[in-house]
């Protein structure tokens, strides 16, 4: 032992003597060219907002401290001496443009440019010098800490490099794949002021920095900060944290922005669940906003633009609406195309579970929104009650409907509202403007008036109520104070305030998805969650192809990864809201008697209009009057009446249910609108043959019909001003849109005859007459020219109008009106032999 403890310290003593011999490293040295005027980087920032120099030229000096000519087309310089005023900042960004200068961290340099205002970054611009003058130690960076002491405190550091050693939290994930970065908040995640936890815009904006990836450009082919390469996990979800941030503090886009020179390290502080949280109960009732489930591809920027979409979008609808497991499912932002798209939504559940699991409540159009709201259910765990009631006042954007159900199983009854009221969005510049809760505030709180009433009538069945909805309004607005104050919880509140939330906007979070169940239902609500399968996600994670590299985007800018999977995870932009009852054993409800009316707004004259009605109630009989002093009986159990109106006008439809002593009725506007007339009416065939072989073939190209009386033809004989009287032709019949009439001579032969509608005189014609087409008083064709005698004939050859067919050449869709101008039949006709009649009555 003591010849180990000898050899050790002989060791110790033999380190000592190294560590002397060893010369301690002198930092790197820099020598500038003596006799440049240099300004100070921090004179160059001021004390200001803006730059003092602004549009001068000058020459500062600094360490370089990041180069980012790649992404961004400059680089950052930092004062190598700092001026030691904690209000100016020591560092910033040099613009090169396209024309990049070599530069490395810890290389020391002058540079001479112009001094420029950029959006609010102050930069050196239009560098006309750059001179090395060596390399030296990088400064350590300036300690940042958030939130910020006012709106302008991180201008002292813009361009320096800083460090943010307390940990932030993902805010916003918005525009990760689209410019590769993320916005980042002190305290957990941004609340929106006015969802219920407190806080205000100026202090959630004092609280956020953005991180960037060094770029400006877009749709970076390779998207930062992602959890893993891995399409099937690739996320950064907003509720994610990271600490020890260093970089560069820049500023763009109206935003201080950190340029990382270390990556960043984050910690899944908010992984993804398969699946919601329990909310227990024997029977789950969920909300879902599905974006815009469309059908009609293409349809306005709504829903998907292409098949491939389309099978995208479904795939992800349906992941998320079976992993709620919920026996009734509440839906907005269907398209309003009858059942179609409803009915292929369902389609695709039933596909994917391998049985009939859901079926639709069945209620047609509903509004003139182009998207509606719906409910589907488990036939096998709740069966309808009645027939779905929707509210029809006007005050709605999309009228809600409900449908009372039974638990087969516990026998409880039930009654579920969807909703969704008018968006935040499409600001009116006056009147219902954005006072702090979004525009159309006062609008959505009418519309929760309007659902109260519709709610009190629901309770005449059954005083268990359940309004569920996208109502557009975060927890602690009007419209939800107004609902709450009638009586109706928001069980939204029931989760923990650091969960309450399914939207993201602007980074900021809060619940427009809501659970609001009557006093009698609160008790029998055993929980609720809101699951965060979209808000917390990137938007880029979602089925659109758009700026994605995927086979079917071929522009330039399609370049972003496409790490589409048909998982729940951004299958939306709201996340779903699951409620679990434990419902109380009813007995039969006492329905009221109902009856609902929809259709169009407007129909044409002549056209077949469509009402669609429902009832509930079981009435004894149902009529509809329509407005115009005709009336139909129609079937009790409803469906959907026609009729035709002659006339143009505002029409009010109105459809009663009687039961015994008891009725009611749906009145519906309809605007009939007066028959728009296109295409014109014209001479198509000319037969001029034989003998009496003569014919003349009308078009009618118009969408109407062309009536009995309203056409006629003259003969106008030898350069006649005036039409041979005893040769006229009046319409006694109808012609169809896009028929033809043919008049034929009284004695041509029976061939030709063969092809006549009517027989007359005004067919007594040579090549040298007119003939006249006369419409409703105005003249719409001529062949020849009224007044004038060509002698024989009108053209030459075939095309003449002696002893040949000519027929209207198929680019002609007019006639010629004016009957004085030269007429050459080459011009519009195509000639024929003599006698050539097989084009008659075709056009």
């Amino acid at each position: 032992m003591n010849k180990i403890m000898t050899c050790s310290a002989a060791l110790l003593a033999l380190t000592s003597l190294l560590a002397a011999c060893t010369p301690t490293p002198t930092p790197p040295t820099y020598a500038c060219p003596a006799g440049t005027t240099v300004t100070t980087i921090g004179t160059v920032q001021g004390a200001a907002d803006a730059s003092p120099l602004a549009g001068q030229v000058v020459t500062v000096r600094g360490v370089v401290t990041l180069d980012a000519q790649a992404g961004l087309s400059g680089f950052y310089l930092q004062d190598v001496a700092p001026d030691g005023k904690a209000d100016t900042s020591d560092g910033i960004f040099v613009y090169t443009a396209t024309t990049p200068r070599t530069v490395k961290a810890g290389e020391v340099v002058e540079v001479t440019g112009t001094v420029k205002e950029f959006s609010g970054l102050t930069e050196i611009d239009t560098v006309t010098t750059l001179t090395s003058c060596g390399t030296t130690s990088l400064p350590a960076p300036a300690a940042v800490t958030l939130p910020a002491a006012s709106a302008t405190a991180l201008e002292a550091t813009e361009g320096m490099l800083i460090t943010i050693k307390q940990s932030l939290t993902v805010t916003d994930t918005f525009t990760l794949g689209r410019f590769g970065e993320l916005g980042l908040s002190s305290g957990g995640r941004l609340f929106n002021p006015t969802n219920g936890q407190g806080g205000s815009a100026a202090e959630n904006k004092l609280r956020t920095i953005r991180l960037d990836d060094l770029s400006s450009k877009q749709n970076p082919a390779t998207v930062p900060y992602l959890t893993s390469a891995d399409a099937q996990t690739a996320t950064r979800r907003a509720g994610d944290t990271v600490s020890g941030l260093e970089g560069v503090l820049h500023y763009a886009n109206g935003n201080y922005k950190v340029q990382p020179t270390k990556a960043p390290t984050f910690t899944a502080s908010n992984p993804r669940t398969a699946a919601p949280k329990d909310v227990g109960g024997t029977i789950k009732v969920a909300g879902a906003n599905v974006l815009n489930y469309f059908t009609t591809l293409g349809s306005a920027g709504r829903g998907a633009s292409n098949a491939t979409e389309f099978t995208r979008q479904k795939a992800k609808i349906v992941a998320e609406l079976r992993a709620l497991n919920a026996d009734v499912i509440t839906l907005m932002e269907v398209e309003n195309n009858g059942e179609t798209a409803l009915n292929d939504l369902v389609a695709a559940l039933n596909t994917a579970s391998g049985r009939t699991e859901y079926a639709s409540v069945q209620t047609g159009t509903v509004g003139t929104d182009a998207i509606r709201v719906a409910i589907i259910y488990r036939p096998d765990r709740v069966e309808t009650i009645g027939a779905p009631q929707i509210d029809t006042a006007s005050v709605y954007s999309r009228p809600p409907v409900a449908q009372i159900f039974r638990d087969r199983a516990g026998k409880g009854i039930f009654t579920v509202m969807a909703n969704h009221f008018k968006s935040k969005g499409s600001c009116p510049t006056s009147g219902d403007t954005d006072q702090g809760q979004g525009c159309w505030n006062l609008l959505r709180v009418d519309q929760a008036k309007a659902v109260l009433a519709f709610a009190d009538r629901l309770k005449l069945s059954d005083p268990d109520v359940l309004i569920m909805g996208d109502l557009n309004a975060y927890g602690a607005e009007d419209p939800i104070k107004t609902i709450e104050a009638a009586g109706f919880e928001s069980l939204n509140k029931r989760i923990p305030a650091a969960d309450r939330y399914s939207y993201q906007f602007n980074g900021e979070f809060g619940y427009l998805d809501h659970a609001l169940s009557s006093s009698a239902l609160a008790a029998q609500v055993t929980g609720i969650t809101e699951w965060h399968i979209n808000s917390d996600e990137p938007v880029f994670l979602d089925y659109n192809i758009e700026f994605k590299n995927h086979p079917e985007c071929t522009s330039a800018t399609c370049t972003t990864p496409d790490l589409y999977t048909p998982t729940p995870f951004r299958s939306s932009d709201h996340d779903p809201v699951l409620v679990g009852l434990n419902l109380k054993a009813d007995g039969d409800p006492v329905l009221p008697l109902t009856v609902q009316a929809s259709g169009d707004a407007s129909v044409t004259a002549g056209q077949a209009y469509a009402l669609t009605y429902t009832t509930g109630g079981a009435p004894d009989s149902v009529s509809v009057t329509w407005g115009d002093g005709s009336s139909d009986s129609l079937n009790v159990a409803g469906g959907v009446a026609t009729h035709t109106y002659a006339a143009a006008g505002t029409f009010t439809v109105t459809v009663t249910a009687t039961r015994g002593a008891t009725t009611t009725a749906a009145t519906k506007t309809v605007t009939v609108q007066s028959v728009v007339e296109t295409g014109s009416v014209y001479f198509s065939e000319y037969v001029e043959g034989a003998s009496n072989n003569k014919a003349i073939e009308i078009y009618n190209g118009k969408n109407v019909p062309i009536a009995a009386g309203t056409l006629t033809v003259n003969l106008y004989n030898n350069g006649s001003t005036t039409p041979n009287a005893s040769n006229v032709f009046t319409l006694a019949e109808t012609i169809a849109p896009g028929a033809t009439y043919v008049l034929v001579n009284p004695n041509a032969v029976a061939a030709l005859k063969a092809y006549a509608n009517a027989e007359s005189t005004v067919t007594n014609f040579n090549g040298d007459d007119a003939l006249e087409l006369i419409l409703n008083g105005q003249r719409v064709d001529v062949i020849g020219q009224i007044g004038f005698d060509p002698g024989s004939e009108w053209g030459t050859g075939l095309t003449s109008t002696a002893d040949n067919t000519i027929r209207r050449k198929a680019a002609v869709t007019a006639g010629d009106a004016n009957g004085t101008d030269a007429f050459d039949p080459a011009a519009e006709w195509d000639g024929f032999a003599t006698d050539t009649f097989d084009g008659l009555g075709v056009r």
